[in-house]
Formats: structure tokens, sequence, C-alpha cells
């Protein structure tokens, strides 16, 4: 399949520019049926003994401005730790970047080891101990590059179940979580557990132009708890629905699932790409936010839905949805 098959049109118009509040005020397209719905009506779409499951991770605040020997100054995003002392960094600008470069923000040293790649450079951090003390008092939360709203409280890009610091981006699919949607889900007998997934900026970035199968989908650190993955073996012996919010629960799950369907507890990293044919072994339903085009998660809805997915965004767009990440969701029921 071609990248070009996963495109659309999206109206500037049509992207979110504002955190709407309450969260659970978003809309909610139910995809099945094509029906409207606010997300706070998302717990009448469940029924007891379903399991709810999330993506814990919480976004670092990992946007800092760092001087150049020569007194300049560029932008730096840690968007992965790789060791101790490596990470890998979006750098703008990053025309005059290469091997070697030394870059300093506060007590920090880095030093550029990679040419860039797509403005992606790897460096090496010294101290490596104190990185995350540094961005706490020098970083900023990175948001999105499409949003251009303002945010009175950066706490309104992290979701309600964030506890677990490493992620470039948000999971933005529980953006829409309040308590008050956590209780009643409880009221009907739904439990929620966790899982961790540090996102990457690498899963938004629109794939090149070409055949799909030539996408390399880099690696994302994921943990399963052990609590998680036995509600998981509980709920599908009830024969009730494990319901992933978001892209990132959807790969983790899928990554920790023996063939059968088992997922196994544990951390590791996964380089998964769900395309079309791929069938899912764990996840029944998902909510998820609309993506935008050209995406590997665009080519994950369309795997996990099949050709309706069109007809899904083509009734969005239409009825005035707002899109990616501060925008509304979808309710989708997995194809088996």
């Amino acid at each position: 399949m071609h990248s070009s098959e996963f495109s659309y049109h999206l109206p500037s118009e049509a992207i979110a520019q504002e955190a709407i509040e309450p969260r659970d005020a978003a809309r909610l397209l139910v995809a099945r049926t094509l029906e409207d719905r606010l997300f706070s009506d998302f717990p009448d779409l469940l029924d007891a003994g379903d399991l709810v499951v999330v993506n814990n991770t919480r976004v670092r605040p990992a946007r800092v401005h760092a001087t150049k020997e020569t007194g300049g100054r560029v932008e730096l995003l840690l968007t992965k730790q790789i060791s101790a002392s490596t990470w890998e960094a979006l750098v703008r600008p990053a025309r005059r970047m290469r091997p070697g470069s030394e870059l300093t923000v506060g007590p920090l040293t880095i030093v550029v080891v990679t040419e860039p790649d797509r403005g992606v450079v790897t460096m090496e951090v010294s101290p490596e101990t104190s990185v995350d003390e540094v961005l706490r008092e020098f970083g900023e939360v990175p948001l999105p590059p499409y949003f251009h709203g303002t945010l009175d409280d950066d706490e309104r890009y992290q979701t309600m179940f964030a506890r677990t610091v490493g992620s470039a981006a948000a999971p933005t699919a529980a953006l829409h979580f309040t308590p008050g949607i956590v209780e009643a889900l409880h009221s009907r007998g739904v439990r929620i557990v966790d899982v961790e997934l540090e996102v990457g900026l690498d899963t938004f970035r629109p794939m090149d132009d070409g055949p799909i199968g030539d996408h390399a989908m880099h690696e994302e650190r994921y943990t399963v708890p052990a609590a998680t993955a036995d509600a998981i073996a509980e709920t599908k012996a009830s024969g009730s629905r494990v319901v992933a919010v978001g892209t990132t629960v959807v790969r983790t799950l899928e990554t920790a699932a023996e063939p059968d369907g088992d997922v196994q507890p544990g951390s590791g990293s996964t380089d998964l790409f769900i395309t079309p044919g791929f069938k899912a072994k764990v996840v029944d339903a998902m909510v998820t936010n609309f993506h935008a085009p050209g995406t590997t998660l665009i080519v994950m809805i369309a795997a996990l839905m099949g050709p309706a997915w069109r007809a899904a965004y083509a009734h969005a767009l239409g009825s005035g949805y707002r899109f990616l990440s501060f925008g509304d969701a979808m309710f989708i029921e997995v194809d088996q």
C-alpha cells in the first residue's frame, strides 16, 4: 500500500487551537454508527466487566534553548533518552549542527554526536545526573507545533493519569478524561488499569512518499504492570472487552501479546507498525483523537476500522469536529 492512500484534506480551521473546558465537553463520534455524542457520554458505551487501559506517561519539559560556542542560540527538544548520558533531540535550526558541536544549557554541556537527520541528532550530555533537574528549571513542555493557541496551565497538556516522566508528547486520547468520567466508569462496573509507553515524536511525523512498508518505525519504551496483564486475562476470560485509550496503548498491548493474545507483563521496546491486514489479539475497542493525514496513526486506524475510516473522517470534518491533539474523540470497535 502507498502512503498516499492514507492522506486526506485537513483544513487549517479544523485543527483545534484551544483546549476545551471541561475536558469531557469534547465531542465523541461513535464510528460504527456515525452517532454524534459528547465525551461525557463515554461511560454509556461500555458494559460492566469491560476494561479500560490508559497510558500513564507524563510529558517531560523537554524544550530548551541552548547556547552555541559562538554565542548563538538553538532550540532543542529532547525526544528520547538512549542511555544514561546519550539523548536524541530535535534541533532547530539544524543546518549548522555538526558532530562535535558543543552547546550549553545551564550547567549542562552537550556535544552533538551525529549529523542531523530530518533535524534529529544524537548527543552526549554531562553531567548526566542533572538532566531532569535542569529541564525542570530551564525547560518548557513541548506543545504540538500545529497548536498556535495558549494554555493557562501546562498541566492541561498532561492527562489525569500522568505519573511517569518520559514522553515528548502527551497520549492525547486520555486528555478527555476527568474524575467524573472515572467515577461513572467505576459505577458501571468498568475497571481502569494502566501501561506506560514513552511517546516519541516519530509516531506523529508524516510518512515519506512511497510504500508504507518502507517506513521505519522508531522504537518506544513500554512497561506492562503485572496487575494490568492479570486484569486483561480476566477480562478476556469473561468475554468482556479491552478498551484501549489511544494509539500508544494499542501498540503497547499488541506488542506485549503472545500469538494467543496472552499479554506478558514487563518492560521492553516496540517498533510495531500496525498496518491493514493486522489482526488485533488484545484490543476490542479504542478511544482516539482525529489524526493528521499521512501519519502512521492514520494507518493504524485504517487497520483497525477497515475502509470505514474514511467515512468517519468525512463525517467528522463535515460536522465540525475538532482535529489533532486538543480536538475531539472517536470511539472505535475494532474489526476482528
